[in-house]
């Protein structure tokens, strides 16, 4: 008999996402992540399965209110160990109850599990289907094996990539290590200017996503200076692990001077001495279209070695009438972005 209760310590949530099972870590079901979407004003649920005293499922719940609909949001899971359908619909009907006491129209979910692995005639049956959104949760990422010994890492990279970091060195960049909240006023700029030119909307609470991971470690800001003027940054997160590139952003201006390049490989280094096995360079286009928007970003990030990984699509379990119109909302959204 399975019985569902409220996770209130941290370390029992962080232990249970932390068990060697879990092979690629869970970003959006850490528990920092949640701390991040209170201080956004989201109400926040974590929930757990228990089998007996025995935690088999943990599942953070995020409420979603939004021009184009509320919604519960359960962002990289439920994560069950191991999977049982019998788990996965307890957490669904108590998300289903809990939904309706918050007026949500419908329950999103994108667990990190392996499109090839996903049973979808099940998920199908019990009324999801893929959601209108793009790729918002690096369900198609790229990732690199970071355990190998350096020389053997610069070795595996596109040979413009090697030479990249290269020239970087030579030219005296430097890079600047930070977990300092105050620093981000130095990367603001850069990532304002890069929304502006690549016109998309900047990622609401990076600030209180720095803020609430560096405090325990768990994100580095890496800022690249060349003359003495910031011109390139990006933040890493570290848990599990894995190392995972959340943010960055270049100045356009010294587009020609290969600061990006460098910063990604002083992120490694560092992942690396904390013990990192991958390095995850999160999302990546879905396709090899020149016009797709992450066209050139992807490029960037395939061109360091690694592979491609791909996971479930997000899925939708629409709830009443009001999804639809927000479901033809994201549809549009994404066509106009050219995601599709």
């Amino acid at each position: 008999m399975y019985e569902i209760r409220d996770i209130t310590k941290k370390k029992i949530w962080d232990d249970f996402l932390l068990q060697k099972e879990v092979v690629f870590y869970p970003f959006f079901q850490a528990w920092e992540w949640g701390e991040v979407q209170r201080r956004m004003a989201r109400s926040v649920w974590r929930v757990g399965v228990f089998d007996e005293e025995k935690l088999v499922a943990v599942c953070q719940i995020v409420k979603v209110v939004a021009k184009r609909g509320t919604y519960l949001h359960l962002r990289h899971g439920p994560v069950l160990l191991p999977f049982d359908w019998e788990v996965f619909d307890e957490i669904i009907n108590y998300s289903k109850k809990l939904a309706a006491e918050e007026r949500a129209s419908f329950i999103r979910i994108s667990p990190v599990v392996p499109k090839e692995y996903v049973d979808f005639a099940n998920l199908k049956k019990r009324g999801f289907r893929d959601s209108a959104m793009h790729n918002m949760d690096a369900e198609i990422c790229w990732v690199l094996d970071i355990t190998k010994p350096e020389n053997e890492l610069l070795k595996e990279m596109r040979k413009s990539h090697r030479y990249l970091i290269k020239k970087a060195l030579g030219m005296g960049i430097k890079i600047m290590v930070s977990k300092d909240t105050v620093d981000l006023t130095k990367f603001f700029p850069l990532y304002q200017d890069l929304s502006k030119r690549k016109h998309f909307v900047p990622h609401k609470g990076v600030q209180e996503e720095f803020d609430v991971f560096a405090k325990n470690d768990e994100e580095l800001l890496f800022l690249a200076t060349y003359n003495g003027k910031v011109i390139s940054g990006a933040i890493i997160a570290f848990v599990g692990k894995m190392a995972i590139y959340r943010h960055g952003a270049s100045d356009n201006e010294f587009r020609d001077i290969p600061a990006s390049y460098l910063i990604q490989w002083e992120a490694m280094r560092e992942a690396k001495k904390r013990g990192m096995a991958i390095y995850n360079f999160w999302g990546i286009a879905s396709n090899d279209r020149k016009t797709h928007p992450w066209y050139g970003l992807s490029l960037f990030k395939m061109g360091f070695g690694g592979k491609r990984l791909e996971f479930l699509h997000a899925q939708d379990l629409p709830l009443t009438f009001s999804y639809w119109k927000t479901n033809l909302i994201e549809r549009i959204s994404t066509w106009r972005k050219g995601y599709f």
